[in-house]
């Protein structure tokens, strides 16, 4: 039996590659919800498509908008589990990358606050919500929310290592992710994506 591990395609590698991306999703979605996360030519990175009223998480980004290739897993542990594991795995390879770990009551109350954990339950990065301000206004001055967009940085450290900047369009959510602050691919660009998807799909909810 061959051990080796698996492989990422080159068309994979180069996807998930670029310094930039653009997350976009239409707000005004009652059934489920979808994302476009474009490269930094417009051309469609992944897509996902999120059903409403799902218990437990089971999110899977695709390719293209038919979803014939799956690329990326993401699926809760536990839909009791409040500080909100969230497992990702690279669909092609069957490879677990890491873990998004919400910061249960911290991110309830105060600003919100992500765990980034490797394929072996160690911490490697943070993912915090940049304004104290912005986020006491954004959970008690709903009038006011959509006007506080939010900006998120990763953490290695000390080191930002990427940046999710959100957009105040009330109509289309939008993120810019930055990955050009680590240029030496510190953190899986994977596992960068899909907490791009949760802070617009999990956070958005709030």
């Amino acid at each position: 039996m061959d051990d080796a591990p698996a492989v990422m395609n080159q068309d994979a590698v180069t996807r998930f590659a670029h310094p930039t991306y653009t997350l976009r999703r239409k707000v005004l979605k009652i059934l489920g919800a979808r994302f476009h996360v474009y490269d930094p030519d417009g051309n469609l990175a992944l897509y996902v498509k999120l059903k409403a009223l799902k218990v437990r998480e089971d999110i899977r980004l695709y390719a293209d908008e038919e979803m014939t290739r799956e690329l990326l897993r993401i699926s809760t542990k536990s839909w009791i589990d409040f500080s909100g594991g969230y497992q990702v795995f690279d669909s092609e390879t069957d490879e677990p990358l890491g873990t998004l770990q919400r910061k249960g009551l911290k991110s309830s109350f105060l600003r919100d606050e992500w765990l980034v954990l490797d394929a072996q339950g160690v911490e490697l990065a943070k993912v915090v919500e940049e304004s104290m301000l912005k986020a006491l206004v954004r959970r008690f001055v709903d009038d006011l929310a959509w006007l506080m967009p939010q900006k998120f940085e990763a953490f290695i450290g000390e080191d930002v290592v990427a940046s999710y900047k959100q957009n105040f369009n009330p109509f289309v959510q939008k993120i810019m992710i930055d990955f050009s602050h680590d240029p030496d691919g510190r953190l899986d660009p994977r596992l960068g994506l899909a907490a791009a998807v949760l802070l617009c799909a999990i956070e958005g909810r709030q």
